[in-house]
C-alpha cells in the first residue's frame, strides 16, 4: 500500500510537471505570437507611413517641378521680350538716325568736294548772288549730293537762300559774307563734273573773273541744321 501511495505521488508530480510545462509552453507560444504580431504591425505601419511619405514627396516634387518649368518659361519669355524690345529699339533708333540725317539734324562726314567762291572786287563786275548759290546747290543735288552746306549753314529742303537789298545773302535766316564756302558730300567725281564744263555754272562765274576753286576730299565734315523745322500747312 505504501508503494502504491509513493507511485501515486510520483504520478501526480509528473502530471503536475507536464501540466506546468504545457502551460509554460503555451504562454511562451502566445507571447511569441503576440511579439510577432506587433512587429508585423509595426513593420506594416512603417511601410504604410513610408509609402504615404513617399507619395507626399512625389507630390511636392511634382509641384516644385511644375513651378520650375513655369519660372523657366517666364524667364525665356522675358528674354525673348527683352531681345525683341532691344531689336525694336535698335531698329527705331536706326530709322530715327536716318530720318535725322535726311532732315539735316545730325552732323555728317564723308567723301565729297569743297568749293570756294571769291568775288571779283571790280565794280563793273556783278557780284555773286543768291541765284548763283542756288544754281550750284541744285546742280550738286542732281549729281547725288547727300549733304550740302554754305558757310557752315546746312542746306535742307526748307532752307532759304535769298538776296537782301542786293547787298548781302541770307541762308537759313543767317547773313553770310564772301568768300562763300560750299561743302558737299557724295561721289566727288560726279559732284565736280556737275559744276565744270558743258555749261556748268562754275564756268560762268569764272568767265566773270570770280575766283573759284574746287577740291576733292576723302573726308568732309558738314554741321547739322540748327534751326527749328517749321511747317505752315502740314497738319
Amino acid at each position: 500500500m505504501e508503494n502504491n501511495l509513493k507511485k501515486g505521488k510520483i504520478t501526480m508530480a509528473i502530471a503536475i510537471s507536464i501540466a506546468c510545462f504545457a502551460l509554460i509552453f503555451i504562454m511562451f507560444m502566445q507571447f511569441k505570437i503576440v511579439n510577432q504580431t506587433n512587429i508585423t504591425e509595426i513593420e506594416n505601419m512603417r511601410e504604410a507611413e513610408l509609402r504615404t511619405e513617399l507619395a507626399n514627396w512625389k507630390e511636392k516634387y511634382g509641384e516644385t517641378q511644375k513651378q520650375y518649368e513655369e519660372t523657366k518659361a517666364k524667364i525665356e519669355e522675358y528674354k525673348k521680350t527683352k531681345q525683341s524690345n532691344e531689336e525694336t529699339e535698335k531698329l527705331v533708333n536706326t530709322e530715327l538716325e536716318q530720318v535725322n540725317t535726311t532732315l539735316g539734324k545730325t552732323e555728317v562726314e564723308g567723301e565729297g568736294i569743297e568749293i570756294i567762291l571769291r568775288e571779283n572786287q571790280e565794280e563793273e563786275i556783278s557780284k555773286i548772288g543768291a541765284d548763283d548759290l542756288l544754281i550750284i546747290v541744285n546742280s550738286l543735288k542732281r549729281a547725288g549730293a547727300e549733304a550740302i552746306s554754305i558757310n557752315e549753314q546746312r542746306i535742307i529742303n526748307m532752307s532759304d537762300i535769298v538776296m537782301i537789298n542786293e547787298t548781302f545773302i541770307k541762308v537759313n535766316g543767317q547773313r553770310i559774307l564772301a568768300p562763300y564756302v560750299i561743302k558737299a558730300i557724295g561721289n566727288a567725281t560726279y559732284l565736280e563734273g556737275a559744276l565744270l564744263g558743258n555749261g556748268g555754272h562754275v564756268d560762268e562765274l569764272k568767265k566773270l573773273e570770280h575766283d573759284v576753286s574746287i577740291e576733292k576730299q576723302n573726308k568732309i565734315k558738314i554741321e547739322k541744321y540748327n534751326n527749328e523745322i517749321k511747317t505752315k500747312y502740314i497738319e
